[in-house]
């Protein structure tokens, strides 16, 4: 942006000039799509198959720090949309992007967002079609929110096809595809300015290969999700909410890197619920689990897949863990925020 000043002003959220400007010189240039080119208020979509169904999420993301190990802002806030999209069994396609921006934040700083974005949505395969910019007084958004919504178009033979809520099976396994807290812990610490003497980085990741490839394998999932915020914990609830079964989780089971586990027991904190932006949760009928497994495991970001709990009809409506030395005890739904500003 020659000439132009190198944070953003009010005026660039005027409509006028430096809005136009800000627009081609740093959005257009990154996002660039036929229906941007169109420099319009809305996006009108290519036709789809007459059997298609849609998906259509949103999410706005207020990650404090915006720039932390293994991510920023940018690039979280395109892959938690996308997974959204993936873990209702849907091929992601379409994204909007709405930006406040607080005055004052250095023009760099949104170039290097904006670009983080256009290169997770290239390798998401979805098109950046429409999106909008506010610009705020210093101090009324601590930097840049961002929102996103996406459209996607569900797979043949996703669970989401039906009708009605999944109903979980007695012995059901529930099979977790990789280290729990990665996200938390790695956004906590820059935070804080704490150095763990590690190079733990957050799983900011999409997961839409690791929904291909258990779909590949078992026509029959129940339900999947990706364990953002809340943790681990928390999403099994939702699972077994209102059911007739409850969730036995098996604490030797459960994939955590040591630099986590060391974190946690310095901090307080309890990885199951920490937030993950790259992980995939789901359940399979017991039959499917080593196929489901041995797909996931395929994958970059699924290496570490394994059956971590069982769905049983002896604690209905409740997560059971079983620790390593034993006994048991009931995970709740997480109360108050453990890590507020996490996604």
């Amino acid at each position: 942006m020659n000439n132009n000043p190198p944070s953003i002003t009010l005026a660039h959220g005027n409509g006028g000039k430096l809005t136009h400007e800000l627009i081609s010189k740093v959005f257009l240039d990154a996002f660039d799509s036929p229906e941007l080119r169109m420099k319009a208020d809305s996006a009108v979509l290519p036709p789809l198959g007459p059997q298609d169904r849609l998906v259509f999420t949103t999410d706005s993301h207020v990650v404090t720090p915006l720039f932390f190990p293994g991510g920023d802002i940018g690039k979280l806030s395109v892959a938690g949309t996308l997974n959204d999209l993936a873990v209702m069994g849907a091929r992601p396609l379409y994204l909007s992007v709405g930006f406040i921006i607080e005055e004052g934040f250095l023009v760099s700083d949104l170039k290097r967002v904006v670009s983080s974005m256009a290169l997770a949505a290239k390798e998401g395969g979805v098109r950046i079609v429409t999106g909008d910019t506010k610009v705020v007084e210093k101090g009324a958004a601590d930097g840049l929110f961002i929102n996103t919504s996406g459209i996607g178009v569900l797979l043949e033979g996703s669970p989401n096809l039906r009708t009605k809520a999944p109903a979980l099976e007695d012995t059901d396994a529930v099979i977790l595809s990789g280290s729990l807290g990665d996200h938390g812990i790695a956004v906590y610490s820059k935070r804080k300015g704490i150095d763990f003497k590690t190079d733990l980085q957050s799983d900011c990741a999409q997961i839409f290969p690791l929904v291909q490839a258990a779909l590949a394998v078992c026509p029959e999932i129940r339900i999947m999700r990706d364990p953002t915020r809340g943790g681990l914990a928390t999403t099994l609830n939702e699972f077994v909410a209102g059911q007739a079964m409850g969730i036995e989780l098996f604490e030797n089971k459960i994939p955590l890197k040591k630099e986590v586990k060391g974190a946690c027991e310095l901090l307080g904190f309890d990885p199951l619920y920490l937030a993950n932006e790259g992980k995939l949760v789901l359940v399979v009928p017991k039959a499917y689990a080593n196929a489901v497994c041995e797909a996931l495991q395929k994958c970059a970001i699924g290496r570490e897949a394994t059956v971590v709990g069982l769905v049983t009809k002896e604690v209905p409506g409740k997560v059971i863990l079983r620790t390593s030395l034993g006994s048991r005890r009931i995970l709740d739904m997480l109360t108050g925020e453990m890590l507020p500003r996490i996604c």
